[in-house]
């Protein structure tokens, strides 16, 4: 696991709190539940670039190598 430190407003810290004594649970445990929660209802975001353009072609990730090497030679990716 990875340590990191949140901010929050002090309503939720002591709701937080309340909540963990209820539950008998640490405060951290309730926190990665619910980033969990959240980080699995969202998707992720894509690296810029990928998918945001169309070639037409449908043999691009077969033919990869091939065309890298095309291109270097003939210097078209500066």
């Amino acid at each position: 696991m990875v340590k990191t430190t949140i901010y929050m407003d002090s309503e939720v810290a002591l709701t937080l709190r309340q909540l963990a004594a209820v539950q008998r649970r640490p405060q951290a445990e309730i926190i990665r539940e619910a980033i969990l929660a959240y980080t699995k209802s969202v998707s992720r975001p894509r690296p810029k670039g990928i998918g945001a353009y169309e070639s037409g072609r449908s043999d691009i990730s077969e033919r990869a190598e091939e065309l890298m090497r095309r291109a270097a030679r003939s210097r078209r990716w500066r």
